[in-house]
């Protein structure tokens, strides 16, 4: 797939001034906001090229820090921040809220791609902005931390699992069933957690990018 003309830069997310790295095609159907996992960051390797798939096939990408630097020498202390959903839901809702008045992105309709914890704050910051929020897509995720929230969601929600994943796939399965608007599973099966396994990854990719064309090209904001 040729990839299209497209705009980057380096970008800072207020009130707390996280940074974040958009792309954004000349002719982007949505923008998918990238939720990472524990102890992770907007460097991850996994996402990032989760991100260039997306952007090849028209989608613009927001690969953004959840925590301050502050709070990641903190976090790799102690842990303790990576494992606070309404913390990095808040965060989350600060960058939807942030594309909503940048005149780049303003007329896009927004997706999450969630990996571990930040599926669950995917999830949470999702129920929280119903308006703007139009499609989630889970990694490897932990829905089941979203706890109250998943019934609220309202934006389609896929979740990818590895089939070697089992203690995980077991809690998708029990969040999906709580999960009320349109939801899917997807099995990448011989995957482990990490998707670390030949070919695992880029069945991700696609599949992340099926389900936000499917349901952000179509609608586009007011």
């Amino acid at each position: 797939m040729q990839a299209e003309p497209q705009m980057e830069r380096a970008v800072t997310i207020p009130p707390v001034e996280l940074s974040g790295d958009l792309v954004i095609p000349a002719t982007a159907a949505g923008v998918v906001v990238f939720a990472h996992g524990s102890g992770s960051s907007r460097h991850s390797s996994r996402n990032r090229y989760v991100a260039r798939v997306l952007q090849q096939g028209g989608l613009a990408t927001l690969l953004m820090d959840l925590l301050t630097a502050e709070e990641e020498q903190s976090d790799r202390r102690t842990a303790h921040l990576r494992f606070d959903i309404p913390l990095l839901a808040a965060r989350l809702v600060h960058a939807t809220d942030w594309l909503a008045r940048n005149s780049d992105t303003v007329k896009l309709r927004i997706g999450y791609f969630g990996a571990s914890t930040g599926a669950a704050a995917a999830l949470v910051a999702a129920a929280e902005r119903p308006d703007r929020v139009g499609a989630v897509v889970s990694r490897g995720g932990r829905p089941d931390l979203a706890g109250p929230a998943l019934a609220r969601v309202a934006a389609p929600t896929l979740l990818i699992v590895g089939g070697r994943d089992d203690v995980v796939l077991e809690l998708n399965r029990r969040a999906l069933a709580r999960l009320r608007g349109q939801t899917r599973i997807e099995i990448v099966q011989g995957a482990t957690h990490l998707f670390e396994e030949p070919g695992t990854l880029e069945r991700v990719a696609d599949l992340a990018l099926v389900w936000f064309r499917r349901n952000l090209a179509s609608e586009k904001v007011s």
